[in-house]
């Protein structure tokens, strides 16, 4: 039995990512755990000491306040973090998925992808948490590590769910897009679906036998793919074929080649997360 495991929190993507989590269970045959982590801020067991200089007696006495404060706000978080469990698993169940559950882990989101993505087949994520700057577009503060640190494919939900029938594969003939077209080539994930695959340069001979050897790669599993080689700048080209041909999920690698780059999600794959308006599965 396959699992998927999705970050939830309080933000507006928490309904979208439990709704692509059940979606992508319900093709795989796959449970779905729901995880909640309360960082160490909201949790503290030590009382925060903003007693400054003042009398002893003044400053026992603000110092017991302030412990009560911390217990009393560590308690609302964990009340507020099964809240969001609990809806998070009735929106799973409502997508017709039975084998959910949920748990609230304390600590930061890295040290729970290390501790969970080894029983788990896909994370699912939300593109933005509840402390983004939506009004400028800035990505999820934990994304990036999300992606960086996982060594699972990563799926990364837009703001609203709809069913996926087309997937746009941007390919640039790399070791983790040729990952990404292998990966898909041998799950049920993409079974039926419609499928093209989009490299961004120069039509080269050398591009062409690259495609053909990623379709092939994918015929062999099944999915009948066509493919186009487009000029362009990836990112501008990528995300007009996303929007002008609706496609409803854009599968692509992680990274760009080298090792610098290597240390940060690909300056395309940010810039795709930043512009386009439907979800995103990334390979590392």
């Amino acid at each position: 039995m396959s699992k998927i495991t999705a970050f939830i929190d309080g933000s507006i993507y928490a309904q979208s990512v439990c709704e692509h989590a059940a979606w992508i269970a319900g093709r795989l045959e796959a449970s779905v755990e729901l995880l909640h982590v309360l960082g160490r801020r909201e949790t503290g067991s030590a009382p925060s000491d903003l007693s400054g200089n003042i009398a002893l007696g003044a400053r026992s006495s603000l110092l017991k306040e302030l412990s009560e404060l911390d217990e009393q706000r560590a308690r609302l978080a964990m009340k507020r973090g099964r809240a969001i469990l609990e809806d998070g698993e009735a929106a799973v169940r409502a997508a017709g998925i039975e084998k959910v559950s949920g748990r609230i882990r304390h600590g930061d989101v890295v040290e729970t992808v290390a501790e969970v993505e080894e029983d788990s087949d896909l994370l699912v994520i939300g593109k933005r948490g509840e402390a983004a700057d939506f009004a400028k577009l800035h990505l999820g503060s934990n994304l990036e590590r999300v992606v960086r640190s996982s060594h699972r494919p990563v799926f990364v939900a837009n703001r609203a769910f709809k069913p996926i029938e087309k997937v746009l594969v941007a390919y640039d003939g790399g070791a983790s897009s040729m990952k990404a077209v292998d990966a898909m080539a041998r799950s049920p994930l993409f079974a039926d679906l419609s499928v093209k695959l989009l490299t961004v340069g120069s039509d080269t001979s050398e591009a062409r036998n690259r495609l053909a050897d990623a379709e092939a790669v994918l015929r062999g599993g099944g999915i009948e793919a066509t493919s186009e080689v487009l000029p362009g700048q990836p990112e501008t080209v990528i995300s007009e074929r996303v929007e002008n041909e609706n496609f409803g999920l854009l599968v692509m690698g992680a990274y760009g080649h080298s090792r610098i780059r290597s240390l940060i999600i690909g300056s395309t794959t940010e810039a795709m997360l930043r512009a386009c308006l439907i979800p995103v599965m990334l390979y590392r």
